[in-house]
């Protein structure tokens, strides 16, 4: 069973302010440099297809873990959870997905279940592909109880050019399978903990979908 998870335009609110400020600035340019402005519309129109938020199909099973992210996976470990998150420090499964600046950067939940935490920690912006961003990296760990049962653990990463990470919900959310749950500008990354005896579906370097590809299964 599979549902549609869009209910934006296809540009995300959060693109349009940037495309109007490189919008209202190339016509300034245009009255000094037809060349300049034309790259101040150029940046206009990527800035639109960067927060581009298309629909997504999602396949809407409790047993799945699906991906938050856009981008390649780039690691599959066990691996502690941050230490500022609020859950028994134990080891988990981890799979990340780095988005580069052309992905999409909507990121949605992976599973359904209810907001138990949000946490964000202040860091520095190293390239996210890097294995220590996860711990030097500015961040913001979402802690999920999932319908499964289970406790997921969802860190959006800000990397070397992202700056920004924005959160579109707040504690005790229901979240539901494939939801928009936030995004990061600009080239970052995505880890989801899962438990230990999760079933992994993908490899490192396969090309995933946020709201659609399955990176994992409950055992």
């Amino acid at each position: 069973m599979s549902t549609s998870t869009s209910k934006r335009s296809f540009i995300h609110p959060e693109g349009w302010k940037f495309a109007i400020i490189f919008f209202v600035i190339s016509i300034l340019l245009s009255f000094i440099s037809i060349a300049i402005s034309i790259i101040g519309y150029l940046l206009t129109l990527f800035t639109l297809w960067f927060f581009r938020d298309p629909k997504r199909n999602t396949p809407l099973d409790t047993n799945l873990i699906i991906s938050s992210a856009d981008g390649k996976v780039c690691l599959i470990d066990e691996a502690y959870p941050p230490e500022e998150v609020s859950i028994n420090q134990e080891k988990m499964k981890r799979i990340c997905v780095f988005m580069n600046v052309f992905n999409v950067h909507i990121n949605r939940s992976p599973v359904s279940g209810i907001v138990k935490d949000i946490i964000y920690k202040e860091g520095q912006f190293l390239n996210a592909s890097l294995d220590k961003a996860s711990e030097k990296n500015e961040r913001s760990s979402l802690i999920i109880s999932s319908d499964n049962g289970a406790e997921i653990v969802v860190v959006q990463i800000a990397g070397l050019i992202a700056r920004r990470i924005l959160g579109f919900i707040s504690n005790n959310h229901n979240l539901y399978q494939g939801e928009r749950f936030g995004l990061i500008r600009f080239g970052s990354r995505v880890d989801i903990y899962m438990p230990l005896d999760a079933v992994t579906k993908c490899s490192i370097g396969d090309k995933v979908i946020a709201g659609e590809s399955v990176l994992a299964s409950f055992k």
